[in-house]
């Protein structure tokens, strides 16, 4: 099956074409074309990503994206068609419906079996184009489109795994404790059949990668913030010189899996309020020092995650799954605590948001008939405590 995937959720524009074959009992994928816009640097100067204006990058980029996954997977044919005028009504920029017109009219239907696409979480003027989008080429080209959970793609992420140019993905031992941890989320989610969710704890306000971002502007470093905290930690580490700077682990001791960033990025900003002469190496021992708690904290909860769960796989999602310190620690976590645990992280590839995992869930929840988005439905799910 040839899936053209779809993601617009928040400030990449990512298209890819795979061929998928097989199912939830095992599955292999080939990428044949993908393409990818990052708009981070133009959300620097804001320091986050300003909404409307992502929402114009997707709807610039789209078209000529779409057009060089499908080139790259040799499937782009040119050629006059004609379509209804229907096509494209539910897109309102006429820019952007005369371009999704044009190129459908001047390229042939590729041989496309399925659109899947992001339908949520995110922000609603980005995901709102994907979707139009991809409902135009579903219907110019008369083949289905589904919907899938971004947070769905990214648990999905980490149950593949690279093996000479192909995606593999083995079928996993249940129950499945996913963690997911981005600039938007921070939650525990647990798997006990395919596609069956229910929440085990969530932030309570920031997401950990907000609270990196909110202390890397604290701090004047480069949006986005993440690895930039990243490496200013490691070079503290590296040089091993003594500092008294400790922030505190919010909700360590309570007996939830819930967490809370917020508190910790304030305990930053009054540190800093204290320091009005900042110098490089305060910088790096505050990043240090931050990253520490924000690591520990989300070692704690996961500790008590899999204890309540008894989980066979740990699957660690999203773009903060990027980050060294948080793989070693996780890693080292379940090698100690919980050695019948197996811990499953993204590739590199498929750390931060794209198209191949939408993908490869949408292929999964096709073949397998659950058409319907999956975790968002979790957030009515009652919290295990």
């Amino acid at each position: 099956m040839k899936i053209l995937a779809i993601e617009t959720s928040c400030d990449e524009t990512a298209v890819s074409i795979l061929e998928g074959v097989g199912d939830t009992a095992g599955a292999t994928y080939k990428v044949l074309g993908d393409a990818l816009f990052s708009q981070a640097h133009l959300h620097a100067e804001f320091g986050g990503v300003y909404p409307n204006l992502a929402k114009r990058e997707h709807q610039k980029n789209l078209v000529p994206l779409t057009i060089r996954a499908l080139a790259e997977a040799d499937l782009l044919s040119n050629g006059t068609n004609t379509i209804t005028g229907t096509v494209g009504e539910t897109i309102r920029e006429e820019v952007f419906k005369h371009d999704v017109r044009e190129f459908l009219t001047m390229h042939a239907k590729p041989d496309i079996d399925v659109i899947v696409v992001t339908c949520g979480p995110g922000l609603e003027p980005a995901l709102w184009t994907g979707v139009a989008f991809a409902e135009s080429l579903a219907q110019a080209w008369d083949i289905p489109v589904l919907g899938v959970d971004h947070m769905e793609g990214h648990i999905i992420s980490a149950l593949v795994k690279e093996k000479e140019g192909t995606l593999e993905l083995t079928a996993p031992s249940f129950p499945i404790l996913a963690l997911l941890i981005s600039g938007g989320h921070t939650e525990f989610l647990v798997m006990k059949e395919w596609f069956n969710y229910e929440l085990v704890g969530r932030t309570k306000d920031d997401a950990i990668g907000e609270a990196f971002d909110k202390v890397a502007r604290l701090l004047d470093l480069p949006y986005p913030g993440g690895p930039e905290i990243d490496k200013h930690a490691a070079r503290a580490r590296e040089r091993n010189a003594e500092h008294d700077i400790i922030f505190p682990r919010p909700l360590a001791h309570d007996d939830t899996c819930d967490f809370s960033f917020s508190g910790l990025k304030t305990a930053v900003l009054y540190k800093l309020q204290k320091m009005p002469k900042l110098t490089q190496e305060d910088k790096e021992h505050i990043a240090e020092a931050f990253e520490d708690a924000a690591i520990e904290i989300t070692l704690i909860k996961t500790e008590r995650a899999l204890e309540k769960t008894q989980a066979r796989i740990l699957a660690v999602g999203g773009g903060v799954s990027a980050n060294k310190e948080i793989r070693n620690g996780l890693q080292k976590l379940v090698d100690d605590e919980f050695p019948e645990t197996t811990l499953h992280l993204p590739e590199r590839i498929l750390t931060g948001d794209n198209a191949i995992m939408i993908g490869i869930a949408g292929h999964l929840r096709f073949v397998s008939g659950h058409r319907e988005s999956g975790p968002l439905k979790a957030s009515g799910s009652q919290t295990l405590n």
